[in-house]
């Protein structure tokens, strides 16, 4: 243990002899006190923090506190609220949203938030700026052009009708940042002293890979309109440590050198609760936990493979061999409380007869080794970890032991290996892959399988960049059809089809609906979350403890 967390550690220890922790019910009656740190031990350091790199978890963690959203959505009702947008209007095919922005905000420099600052997000985040190297955000579609009508109204405008667009202002990747933020390369963007937003907290410090310190900004006070909470936060400060052992932790938190962690596994949730200690496991609402082909690679081009592997994939053991409650079993590729969900379980079904059936039908043999052999090749594939997702390396083994009864071998490459960023792009190298997101709004499928968003299938890059061997263009053109319909019940129609495709393709085998998974102690309130799980410590306060 460093000096410091060794200081921290004793500090805390000094603080909980002075007087009984408060059980829930008492703490949640109590007002809420002013004033602390709170310890958020994370499993991993982030990345870059330019506001639409903000799906990665410990990145979002981060731009929750110091970035604020045009909108804020109801993590309960889904529905849109005012939070920098006092009102908004849309015309009727969604190619046109007008926002009138509440008077008084500043950015953390000074500077104003603004119908100008709104607009020169936006442009970035909806155009990209090749010179800084800054993409465009996953969550605009159809981007044209902003205008700023007055000081506090801002207008934009869309080629193409964009209906996820309200939604998306209100999301993780819609932080709005000053332009001295905007003004850096994308390269700059990992250094969080340098993000500069409107948010309840600023950076006071930070070890790059390490540490990051936040303390409360005094003067905030345009916090969501809705919100019980109004004014300043009511902690003094969060110190992010990066603490990568699941068992440290979780060590740290039950022994009282931490208040809140993020990813507790489902095998620790066990020994939290039975401490009085609080699980947290908001939804991600978005993509779940899924396997996805690239047919690309030969091996699994042939849809009678993948259909084999999505029958020979035993979802239900995966879930309760791995899992907890906070898991659902996927019954599509969304999960349940998923915008434009479809329950398409029937087709998921376990069934291992079938799996080996298509495979005989599709000329793969079992040879003597008991792997399926054609024309004096294996059936050997590879996948590589996700280190963000849950027990992704005991999934994936899982999912090999269950691929191998019926005479595949799936190989496991870790995830932290330096090959991994390059070989993933490459069907040839990388036919399997993990791969989740979420997104409370239909969009999100369109993120997850588009070319030009997050192409999980590699319709580019890889084999497919040289001579273009795999582009399904009756799945881009539904994806593009998904987010282009104004509307509703057309779009959520739409949404259903895409779901149908993707798995009767069986380009994707859903596993489970991943929560975000946190533990508190019980004297940490008033924790939040938006409707993706990622933190927010807007309102939360520490009890006397």
């Amino acid at each position: 243990m460093t000096t410091k967390l060794k200081r921290l550690a004793l500090t805390l220890a000094t603080l909980a002899t002075t007087g009984l922790a408060l059980s829930d019910a008492q703490a949640q009656a109590a007002d809420p006190v002013k004033g602390g740190t709170l310890i958020y031990l994370e499993q991993q350091a982030h990345t870059n923090l330019y506001p639409p790199a903000g799906g990665f978890y410990p990145n979002g963690g981060i731009l929750n506190q110091i970035t604020d959203k045009l909108t804020y959505q109801n993590p309960k009702t889904l529905e849109i609220e005012p939070w920098i947008a006092e009102s908004w209007t849309v015309n009727a095919n969604a190619t046109e949203y007008t926002f009138k922005i509440r008077p008084g905000v500043t950015f953390s420099d000074g500077s104003p938030l603004d119908a100008a600052a709104v607009a020169k997000n936006y442009d970035v985040f909806g155009l990209g700026n090749k010179a800084l190297k800054q993409p465009v955000s996953e969550v605009i579609n159809n981007y044209e052009r902003s205008e700023v009508v007055d000081p506090l109204t801002v207008k934009f405008y869309f080629k193409k009708p964009s209906p996820g667009f309200l939604q998306g202002t209100s999301v993780i990747g819609s932080g709005l940042v000053a332009a001295s933020t905007l003004a850096l390369p994308f390269e700059e963007l990992g250094d969080a002293t340098k993000i500069i937003g409107s948010g309840p907290f600023v950076v006071e410090s930070e070890t790059i890979g390490k540490e990051l310190n936040l303390t409360a900004r005094d003067e905030y006070n345009w916090g969501p309109a809705k919100l019980e909470h109004q004014g300043r936060a009511y902690l003094d400060g969060i110190k992010y440590i990066i603490t990568g052992e699941d068992s440290v932790r979780i060590g740290a938190l039950l022994a009282g050198q931490a208040d809140f962690i993020r990813q507790v596994q489902a095998y620790d949730e066990g020994q939290v609760e039975a401490q009085d200690y609080q699980i947290y496991a908001p939804s991600t609402r978005g993509v779940n936990n899924s396997v996805v082909f690239r047919p690309d690679n030969p091996l699994v081009s042939d849809i009678r493979v993948r259909q084999a592997l999505l029958h020979a994939t035993d979802t239900k053991e995966i879930v309760t061999t791995l899992f907890s409650a906070n898991y659902p079993q996927a019954t599509s590729i969304i999960a349940s409380s998923a915008l434009g969900y479809k329950d398409i379980s029937a087709k998921l079904a376990f069934d291992p007869a079938k799996a080996k059936a298509l495979l005989d039908e599709a000329g793969w043999s079992v040879a003597a080794n008991g792997l399926r052999q054609k024309d004096g090749k294996e059936l050997v594939l590879t996948a590589y970890e996700s280190l963000p997702q849950p027990q992704n390396k005991e999934t994936l083994q899982l999912v090999a032991q269950q691929w191998g009864k019926v005479g595949v071998k799936l190989s496991v490459l870790a995830g932290d290996s330096g090959s991994k960023t390059v070989d993933d792009l490459d069907p040839l190298k990388t036919p399997v892959s993990p791969a989740m997101v979420g997104r409370a709004d239909p969009d999100v499928i369109k993120s997850q399988y588009y070319p030009k968003n997050r192409d999980v299938l590699r319709q580019k890059g890889g084999l497919s960049d040289k001579v273009q061997s795999f582009v399904d263009t009756k799945l881009n053109g539904l994806l593009d059809a998904l987010a282009s319909e104004p509307d509703r019940q057309k779009r959520l129609a739409i949404a259903g089809e895409v779901q149908d495709y993707v798995v009767d393709q069986a380009y994707a085998i859903p596993i489970f609906e991943e929560p975000q998974a946190y533990a508190g102690a019980p004297y940490v309130q008033g924790v939040a979350f938006e409707a993706v799980g990622r933190p927010s410590f807007y309102s939360t306060w520490l009890a006397e403890h």
